[in-house]
């Protein structure tokens, strides 16, 4: 998808971003200044100078995801106040959530993910519909879907944090320690990747694909909730806390987020390239849109990936007193990074496009699934409190 002149010439023409901002981009932007210098003021006696860090950069990414994409706005704020509802109900006690309707059947954690992993099943069946029929409204109602079990499970952890307080002294955490609350977070991170890519692309027949593996996902936490009560609450190994662990998990799973949707668009490719005649590759974007859209969620993922890693590193230096030990998970994750590295290397120096990278990139998830999962089932290291 290459960019015209006159595209260029439009875009020179534009006034200066911050001229282009609205009233409402300036409401946004207090907002978010007000919400973070509260939380500042109100938890500075618990936090390090490392936290605060990351709160006043989490409040400036916020606001710059806001002004860059709008939607963010809505989501951000529908999560906070419903978040917000959820943590006031508890008040001081856990046991609020047995009398409270709204808790017990809504939005405390365990209520809220799974309402969010019912809603995924229900968004990925409309999207399959709608790329089966053609059906506008099954299209429209598989975003619908998918935006509303995203608020559902960015919920369901900012409750389980307030939860994690209230479980007992010092047992309060940032909801992303365990395989449980991991795939709540690569399910969200993932679908908000989506979205952002289907509105940018205009096409609702991509949904089909990147929900069948967001789908796969809250299956196996489902699996993982009810055989082994992931759900509970338990108290954090040592080496988890840390407050590293706040910017190294994410980071890492907007990387396989990225991965995630980059494979699910190479399968849609190779599809639509063995049979172009099909009704399915009508309504897929052409391929060489869907060759962008692999480039753009592989660039992404690599990017953060890159940082998870180099931060995994620090982190490794302060707990395990070295940067880099070869441990099972450190070897694999070197292995993801060389093989996206590659991919792009490939991509941008010799020019592939197309099946090759497709391929590529549908390997390449089960070459990250294994980093992520396999090596906890089938290997050990300084990462076994990952284990299933």
């Amino acid at each position: 998808m290459s960019v015209t002149r006159e595209e260029l010439e439009n875009e020179f023409d534009r006034p200066p971003f911050l001229k282009r901002l609205s009233p409402y981009d300036w409401v946004w932007a207090a907002l978010v200044v007000i919400g973070t210098v509260y939380a500042f003021m109100y938890y500075r006696e618990h936090m390090g100078i490392y936290e605060e860090v990351i709160l006043f950069g989490t409040g400036i990414s916020l606001l710059a995801f806001g002004w860059l994409w709008k939607p963010m706005r809505h989501f951000s704020l529908v999560v906070a106040v419903v978040s917000l509802f959820g943590i006031s109900l508890y008040g001081t006690d856990l046991a609020n959530a047995e009398s409270s309707f709204f808790l017990k059947y809504l939005i405390s954690s365990q209520s809220a993910i799974i309402w969010m992993s019912a809603l995924f099943v229900m968004a990925t069946l409309a999207y399959y519909f709608s790329l089966a029929t053609g059906s506008a409204f099954s299209g429209k109602l598989g975003t619908a879907l998918t935006w509303i079990a995203t608020v559902m499970g960015a919920v369901g952890l900012m409750v389980r944090w307030r939860e994690t307080h209230l479980s007992g002294v010092d047992m309060g955490y940032i909801p992303v320690s365990n395989l449980y609350e991991v795939f709540v977070l690569f399910a969200v991170m993932t679908a908000m990747m989506y979205l952002h890519y289907e509105r940018s692309f205009k096409n609702r027949a991509m949904g089909a694909f990147v929900s069948t593996v967001i789908t796969a996902s809250v299956a196996f936490l489902m699996w993982y909730s009810y055989t082994r009560g992931a759900h509970e609450i338990q108290p954090l190994v040592p080496a988890l806390q840390s407050w590293w662990m706040k910017i190294h998990v994410p980071a890492n799973f907007i990387g396989y987020g990225g991965f995630s949707i980059a494979a699910m668009m190479g399968v849609a490719y190779l599809l639509s390239a063995r049979w172009p005649q099909s009704l399915m590759a009508r309504r897929l974007p052409s391929l060489e849109a869907m060759d962008e859209m692999m480039y753009r969620a592989v660039a992404i993922g690599f990017a953060f990936f890159t940082l998870a890693t180099i931060l995994g590193a620090m982190w490794a230096a302060e707990a395990w007193g070295g940067y880099w030990s070869w441990d099972p998970k450190e070897t694999w994750a070197l292995i993801v990074w060389l093989n996206y590295a590659a991919w792009l290397h490939l991509r941008l120096t010799k020019g592939w496009r197309g099946g090759v990278l497709a391929w590529w990139a549908v390997v390449g998830l089960f070459i990250t699934l294994f980093a992520f999962l396999g090596v906890n089932i089938f290997l050990s290291g300084l990462h076994s409190y990952g284990t299933l």
